[in-house]
């Protein structure tokens, strides 16, 4: 059963934000760290990704955890609600396939960095940089 009143938690849910996240920003200056310049919310693109580097044909989604089911405590599975918080992630990481088939049909190299991995500076840090390195 849910603590808050079905008005409170509209009110919580409606804070989540969709751009310009927290883990967003630390990605976007980490790569701003790096010299790299970019685009954000690209619409051109399937999915919107969160950060577009055109040149190298590269891009990055940000992802909540919860948002996108990664097995990881964050991502852990709701146990209210769960008949419409199961379909709707679920729904969720199969747009993430599909978007992410789209980008690499279309000639693009996709990265996913998970919300788990920002507190990890360390290892998002290499993980960006092996990324950016490769052809």
């Amino acid at each position: 059963m849910d603590r808050l009143t079905r008005a409170q938690r509209t009110a919580v849910m409606r804070a989540v934000r969709v751009k310009n996240t927290s883990a967003e920003i630390a990605v976007r200056r980490l790569l701003f760290s790096f010299g790299c310049r970019y685009r954000l919310h690209a619409t051109d693109l399937p999915g919107k990704p969160d950060i577009v580097l055109r040149p190298q044909h590269c891009a990055l989604f940000v992802n909540g955890c919860f948002w996108h089911g990664h097995h990881c405590t964050r991502g852990a599975r709701p146990s209210s609600n769960t008949k419409f918080w199961l379909p709707k992630i679920e729904g969720n990481r199969q747009r993430d396939r599909r978007v992410r088939a789209q980008l690499r049909k279309a000639g693009w190299r996709v990265l996913t960095i998970w919300e788990c991995e920002i507190r990890q500076i360390e290892r998002m840090t290499v993980k960006l940089r092996k990324f950016l390195q490769r052809p």
